[in-house]
């Protein structure tokens, strides 16, 4: 099953799981900087399956990082989420 749509027309995307409360943080960090910037977010659930740029599933790509942000493509953190790091990612021009 390939990454939902959803995840790949949002700028922001958090990669996370049920039961983390990193992932809990992390999601309201992320909606709070998206809402004021005006840009799209999409949360991802690795355990629902998916498949990441690698190949992998997603659990497997990401399941010992959790939760990731990516910002257009690339990651901006992991664990815990730094506000500044993912503002500055979002200043930057969307990449093609």
């Amino acid at each position: 099953m390939p990454t939902p749509p959803a995840a790949t027309e949002a700028r922001v995307v958090l990669y996370s799981r049920a039961g983390c409360h990193l992932c809990d943080a992390a999601r309201e960090l992320v909606a709070e900087v998206a809402a004021e910037r005006g840009v799209p977010w999409a949360e991802v659930d690795v355990d629902a399956g998916g498949t990441a740029r690698d190949g992998r599933p997603l659990a497997a790509a990401y399941g010992e990082l959790l939760p990731v942000v990516e910002v257009d493509g690339a990651r901006v953190g992991y664990w815990q989420i730094d506000r500044h790091r993912l503002v500055d990612a979002l200043a930057a021009a969307p990449q093609a």
